[in-house]
């Protein structure tokens, strides 16, 4: 998606994907590699939700083009991380969506408990 074709309110990208919402959470916290997105969503998740590398590319890549992500110009010191990796941070976008998603969500649990499911 070109900037221009970004959608003005948060709502329009409501509801996300559920491996998009994971992302963003995963980053909401600080700025990681592919890799380290994988692993700390498997970690949080305890190996529930096991992302493919390739996979998380293209939905980096998705992202990006969605203003939700970017790729980050801070690294780590030369000698403490491959150079080769690139770090993505959420956005200002990204930070406000995942915050209406998580409100949204919040509602639907509240339908879930009302009901007495869980």
């Amino acid at each position: 998606m070109a900037p221009t074709d970004v959608p003005s309110t948060v709502e329009q990208y409501l509801p996300l994907k559920p491996v998009d919402f994971m992302v963003l959470l995963t980053l909401a916290g600080r700025e990681l590699h592919g890799y380290g997105i994988v692993a700390e969503i498997a970690e949080r998740t305890d190996g529930k939700i096991a992302l493919v590398p390739g996979n998380l590319y293209s939905v980096l890549q998705r992202l990006r083009g969605q203003g939700l992500l970017d790729e980050s110009d801070r690294r780590p010191a030369p000698d403490l991380d491959d150079q080769r990796r690139r770090y993505y941070a959420i956005t200002p976008l990204g930070r406000r969506v995942l915050k209406a998603e998580a409100e949204r969500l919040r509602g639907v649990v509240g339908m879930a408990e009302a009901m007495e499911l869980i």
